[in-house]
């Protein structure tokens, strides 16, 4: 059997074995991240695996990022040490383990006060240190006139000179897809478009959960040892469910971050800028990806979670304004491609001050009173580590089936993650006939048949970035991936739905 005969994805049979399998492992609900992660670290320890998502594998948070693989310079600056380090370090992982969708970026940060080169330079060139071998590159002050040299879309008038240094940027969506391939292959049950809704107990405890194939409607409950609540600035809902009328207080706080994105002859650098003091305290990025730029990103504190969030015209307004303060050609609101929004879980501390831009990125892992594991927090570059804590975690409160030692830890650190095969040699048809730049009805057909796919937003927001990068051109194009999702016999493919979510990216 070849290799894009063993990947391919067919529901049904993903169906029928979550209803045979009497009990699982470990379930793991929600397909973001750090879902993903778990998923995957699970199946590479030999762990009977199911993760479950309710719409798509990184639908929220997870496709919804700046694009940026990063220690944290801001974590820095409020004395994070330890998180900087170890970041910078799954940075480097992720680096070496998908060459193909994430790369070194450097990064420019303009200085107009004449203490900002050294002050910058300095703190950076610390970032740098605690990098150590895995630098991406040299921290270097730029002299104005270096500066202007290399980026004229820079505003000249007061600049004292600026600061170089390196990150690194990834495409969000296409890692997450990545990991869920990689999950299936190493043994894991990883089904999208399952919503779970409600918990089995046996003593007050958790043992199973009951939820819904939303394409079919049909109902199944699942049993397993261990249930892992992944679900992002959903967790605290389902903590609520498995709590039952006890309650449990609340351990999240919800922010939203917001982006737009515009044509690359604002920014035709490949490097990014960084705007290194906003209105709010905040640090702003211009980031070249994927022949457009994105502009970047807001912190909004939010009470409700929506699962489709958009952009506020006061957060528009206020990246255009300051991105406005250094370029030379301010973009302006007729000049958006896409908006869009996502949500970050913030683990609320025990006395949080200030609002939620003061609040840590890391993560916690916790075990509630109904006994849900729960794992929150965090960003995209420590998914990794995430996964880890929350296996250390199961393991140590005896979480797992006997007989086994599941204690040896089988690393993912050097675990090449799956990705694209290569199009032309999958007999695949259509790779002649263009869709839209960049999107064959081959690559519709792939992410079907390959990648999970099952709606129109799959592929036009996760599989293709389209929707992220131009919503009218996504618009455009949504009847004829209909079509051929039509034709690879899925039969409700979310057209309508699309053209409704669709509407909240258009500026």
């Amino acid at each position: 059997m070849s290799e894009n005969e063993h990947s391919r994805v067919d529901r049904s049979t993903l169906v029928a074995r979550l209803k045979s399998e009497p009990l699982w492992d470990l379930a793991v609900i929600g397909g973001g991240a750090t879902g993903l992660g778990v998923a995957v670290d699970a199946a590479l320890r030999g762990l009977k695996v199911v993760l479950l998502e309710a719409d798509d594998f990184a639908k929220g948070s997870s496709s919804r990022a700046t694009k940026l693989l990063h220690g944290g310079v801001r974590y820095l600056a409020m004395g994070q040490l330890s998180l900087v380090r170890e970041a910078l370090h799954e940075r480097a992982v992720i680096l070496g383990n998908a060459p193909s969708i994430s790369r070194p970026l450097s990064f420019v940060m303009p200085a107009y006060r004449w203490w900002e080169p050294f002050a910058l330079g300095l703190g950076l060139r610390f970032y740098e240190q605690l990098a150590g071998r895995h630098s991406l590159g040299a921290t270097n002050r730029l002299s104005r006139k270096q500066l202007l040299a290399a980026l004229p879309q820079v505003k000249a008038e007061g600049l004292k000179g600026g600061v170089r240094y390196w990150d690194a940027q990834f495409d969000d969506a296409k890692l997450a897809i990545a990991l869920a391939r990689s999950a299936s292959r190493l043994g894991a049950l990883t089904l999208n478009h399952f919503r779970v809704d409600s918990f089995v107990q046996q003593g007050g405890r958790v043992t199973g959960l009951r939820g819904t194939d939303t394409e079919t409607g049909a109902p199944c409950e699942v049993q397993a040892r261990c249930i892992v609540n992944a679900a992002g600035v959903w967790v605290d809902d389902l903590r609520q469910q498995a709590a039952g009328p006890a309650g449990t207080p609340p351990r999240l706080k919800v922010s939203q971050g917001s982006h737009v994105v515009i044509d690359r002859d604002f920014w035709p650098s490949d490097e990014a800028l960084l705007l290194p003091r906003t209105r709010d305290g905040r640090v702003l990025f211009a980031v070249p990806w994927q022949g457009k730029v994105i502009l970047g990103t807001t912190e909004q504190p939010l009470e409700d979670r929506p699962t489709e969030p958009r952009p506020m015209a006061e957060e528009i307004d206020f990246i255009l304004s300051e991105v406005g303060r250094y370029l030379v050609r301010p973009p302006t609101r007729a000049d958006i491609r896409s908006a869009w929004a996502g949500l970050r879980p913030l683990v609320q501390p025990s006395a949080a001050a200030g609002g939620t831009a003061r609040i840590s990125r890391e993560h916690a892992v916790w075990t509630d009173p109904s006994g849900l594991v729960c794992v929150a927090g965090g960003k995209w570059t420590t998914y990794r580590a995430m996964a880890r804590d929350v296996l250390a975690h199961c393991i140590a409160e005896d979480r797992i089936p006997p007989g086994r030692d599941w204690r040896v830890e089988r690393s993912t650190e050097h675990l090449p993650l799956e990705r694209d095969d290569n199009l032309l040699r999958t007999g695949i048809p259509g790779a002649d006939r263009l869709i839209a730049e960049g999107l064959s009805e081959q690559r519709v057909r792939f992410a079907v048949r390959h990648e999970f796919a099952r709606k129109v937003e799959d592929v036009l927001a996760r599989r293709s970035r389209l929707l992220f990068l131009d919503a009218r051109a996504a618009r455009a194009v949504a009847p004829a991936v209909a079509d051929l999702l039509h034709a690879e016999g899925i039969l409700q493919t979310g057209l309508e739905d699309f053209m409704a979510i669709s509407e909240g990216y258009l500026p």
